[in-house]
């Protein structure tokens, strides 16, 4: 698919099929998360690939809504951290690396037909013992992973002359 068109394609699903993802799809999604930029290219992250399957509950503990679990993956990524860049003033950017790895992976999963929704709103405890992890290691963000159950609607979205200043 062309760039523009995975950009303008790209929705927050919120309903999905129980087809299978494809190895193959899945690979080309993590790699996409994997060659995202980071700050430094220290890649402070790390990708949980959840099998939906059998988890419900559990997951449902993290996000409780029934299309978080539909799809066959769950993806989670968080940050390692103290191991991001950091800037001279202080401004750690382990959230921001991570942030522009779950946009490579949304967008990745767009032009492989898949569906995705950022999932910040998050019970933290409940992914930290769900997923196991370390205090060193934070969550930032969830998506599903899988097939669509119906085309996207309408995006609202506010106009360039609303967003954008032009310097010099």
């Amino acid at each position: 698919m062309e760039f523009q068109r995975v950009v303008a394609e790209r929705y927050s699903v919120r309903g999905y099929t129980q087809a299978t993802v494809g190895q193959d799809s899945l690979a080309r999604v993590l790699e996409a998360a994997r060659l995202a930029p980071t700050a430094t290219n220290r890649q402070p992250f790390r990708i949980y690939v959840i099998s939906t399957s059998g988890r419900e509950a559990e997951l449902r503990k993290i996000y409780d809504r029934d299309w978080f679990v539909q799809p066959p993956f769950v993806i989670c990524v968080c940050c390692l951290r103290n191991k991001g860049w950091v800037r001279g003033d202080g401004k750690d950017f382990g959230d921001i690396d991570c942030a522009i790895v779950m946009d490579h992976i949304v967008l990745a999963a767009t032009d492989e037909g898949l569906g995705t929704c950022w999932v910040a709103n998050f019970n933290v405890s409940e992914a930290r013992s769900f997923l196991g992890i370390s205090a060193d290691l934070e969550p930032i963000a969830f998506t599903p992973l899988g097939y669509p159950d119906k085309p996207p609607t309408e995006k609202r979205r506010k106009s360039l002359d609303e967003l954008v200043v032009m310097v010099g």
